[in-house]
C-alpha cells in the first residue's frame, strides 16, 4: 500500500456518522470499524483521510439501509499536516468502495483531499474537486 504525504491527524472513531458523498444509494453511514487498524487497548479504533472503514448505511435507498459497506474516507473536520500548513474540511464524508478498491456510486459531489489520489485514483478521477 502507498504511503499517505501528509501526516493524517485520525479524527474519526467508531460510531461516527459520516456523510456519503457520491450516489451509489447512501446518504448517511455509521463507522463500524476501521480496516486493518491496530491500536491501543481498550482504545476506540480511530481513522483519517485515506483509511478504508466498515460501515453502516443509515439513511439512503431502502435497499441500502442496514447494509454492511466498505468505505474510504475523504474528508475529515479535524485538521491535519500537509506541508507547512494545516488543512481541515467542514465535514466528514466517504465514498462506499468495493473489495478491490473501486468505487461504487459514478459520480462524487463534494471535494475530495488530495492525499488519496496515490492510493485510490479511480475516486479521484470520478471527483468533482481535488483539495
Amino acid at each position: 500500500m502507498l504511503g499517505l504525504p501528509a501526516k493524517i491527524t485520525k479524527g474519526i472513531t467508531t460510531a461516527t456518522r459520516l456523510v456519503c458523498d457520491d450516489n451509489s444509494g447512501a446518504k448517511l453511514v455509521e463507522v463500524i470499524n476501521v480496516k486493518g487498524g491496530h491500536g491501543r487497548k481498550r482504545r476506540y479504533p480511530t481513522a483519517g483521510i485515506g483509511d478504508v472503514i466498515i460501515v453502516s448505511v443509515k439513511k439512503g435507498k431502502p435497499e441500502m439501509v442496514k447494509k454492511k459497506e466498505l468505505a474510504v474516507i475523504i474528508r475529515q473536520r479535524k485538521e491535519f499536516r500537509r506541508g507547512k500548513g494545516r488543512v481541515a474540511f467542514e465535514d466528514n464524508a466517504c465514498v462506499l468502495i468495493d473489495d478491490q478498491g473501486l468505487p461504487k456510486g459514478t459520480e462524487i459531489k463534494g471535494a475530495v483531499a488530495r492525499e488519496i489520489a496515490e492510493r485510490y485514483p479511480k475516486v479521484v478521477a470520478i471527483a468533482a474537486a481535488v483539495v
